[in-house]
């Protein structure tokens, strides 16, 4: 039946042992497993460089039958204060991300860990994998459950979506990628009508904001935020019948004034699209600065303690057109190293050229500025062909670049 253990491949014994706690080894796992039955082989997965564990491990059982008893008894298995999540092992990629029987469970309360909700599903079929996202805090109030077979993850939809669990009434449905979910959300704006208006300040109601509405339009519904004292918290929506009504209530009023502010009124964005457009604006923001300053931004180390913004750019404005010049404060005293921009690329090379070791009360360490990834510039290394400088011979004897 259904809900008995199946596997994907009649021939496979080898299971996925994720969630370990990184102290566990091999030696553990066979402890664990053994007096199941024989196994071939174990292997826990670590980082190349490191050799610390990543969390998961493979365990290659000598017969299918044993294996199948494992999954059965033991998935959740507490390993070091963990439960471990037990799967068939999935080679193809595809498989995995198909996302078929894939069930997506939210508004989880947060005692609900992997066991919990593995026991909640269970009875609708075989899980492959069953895991609640969690951070530092804790449960992040939704995982994943994936069914082996699409009509197990349709009768748990079908029976769970909308049942307590633990006083929270949670939502059950099918996962979608963030690839379909963005296809949606993109449906979504094309036909919106629901309009976000903000700063019309505390003296406002839903009466007389569905009255400045109206005349765009038949509303659904009228909605203003309020804090926990009733006051209005100066932003709110309108929910348009027909998107043509919606649109032309923005076009009217967004930037006019109301209640003596300038209001906005624009579409009505849900929490996805809203995260996705402002890391897609800090991203370009972050690219727009490393273009700006490539090649000329100067990092200069080994700074006095009184030099200041000044005084440094008086020591670098020989050498062409200064945009900014900066020391790194803190609580009002140097940290020690500061940025000199030039206009032209030409002018900082230059800069590095005849500023690197030279006294300004101490030996200074000039190099262009790089953007940060992960490893420190390597002292002694002369100027790239294309102008880039890690780091040129260095200020006092002693000290290393590394020490910073």
């Amino acid at each position: 039946g259904d809900s008995e253990i199946s596997v994907p491949n009649s021939t496979m014994a080898s299971l996925y042992v994720g969630d370990l706690h990184h102290e566990v080894t091999e030696a553990m796992l066979y402890e664990k497993f053994s007096p199941a039955g024989p196994i071939l082989s174990i292997r826990v997965c670590r980082d190349a460089v490191t050799h610390r564990s990543l969390g998961y491990a493979y365990v290659n059982f000598q017969h299918l039958a044993d294996a199948e008893r494992v999954m059965t008894d033991m998935n959740l298995y507490i390993i070091k204060g963990k439960p471990v999540r037990l799967m068939w092992s999935q080679r193809d990629p595809s498989l995995r991300k198909s996302g078929i029987g894939n069930v997506f469970v939210k508004n989880l309360e947060k005692s609900i860990n992997n066991k919990s909700l593995y026991d909640a599903f269970s009875s609708f079929g075989n899980i492959l994998s069953c895991k609640v996202i969690t951070d530092d805090n804790g449960s992040k109030g939704y995982g994943f459950v994936h069914f082996e077979h699409r009509e197990s993850a349709e009768r748990a939809i079908q029976k769970m979506n909308g049942i307590l669990l633990n006083d929270l009434k949670i939502f059950v449905g099918h996962f979608k990628s963030r690839k379909d979910r963005e296809s949606e959300l993109g449906a979504q704006t094309r036909e919106f009508t629901n309009v976000y208006i903000k700063n019309f300040g505390e003296d406002m109601d839903e009466d007389r904001l569905s009255k400045i509405f109206e005349k765009f339009g038949p509303t659904l519904s009228v909605k203003v935020m309020r804090d926990d004292c009733g006051r209005s918290k100066g932003f709110g929506f309108v929910n348009f019948q027909k998107h043509e009504d919606a649109q032309n209530a923005i076009d009217n009023m967004n930037g006019k004034e109301l209640n003596g502010r300038q209001i906005y009124a624009g579409r009505a964005q849900k929490k996805l699209e809203r995260q996705t457009q402002l890391q897609r604006h800090f991203e370009q923001l972050k690219q727009n600065r490393i273009v700006r300053y490539q090649g000329v931004n100067l990092y200069i180390k080994n700074l006095d303690d009184d030099i200041d913004d000044e005084n440094l750019r008086k020591e670098f404005s020989s050498f062409g057109t200064i945009t900014s010049a900066k020391v790194m404060m803190n609580n009002g005293r140097s940290k020690g190293f500061g940025f000199v921009c030039f206009s032209a690329p030409e002018e900082a090379t230059t800069a590095v050229t005849e500023m690197n070791g030279r006294l300004v009360a101490m030996g200074l360490w000039v190099a262009l500025a790089q953007q940060k990834k992960g490893t420190k510039p390597i002292p002694n290394q002369m100027p790239f062909e294309d102008g880039r400088v890690q780091a040129i011979h260095l200020g006092p004897p002693g000290r290393s670049f590394l020490d910073f």
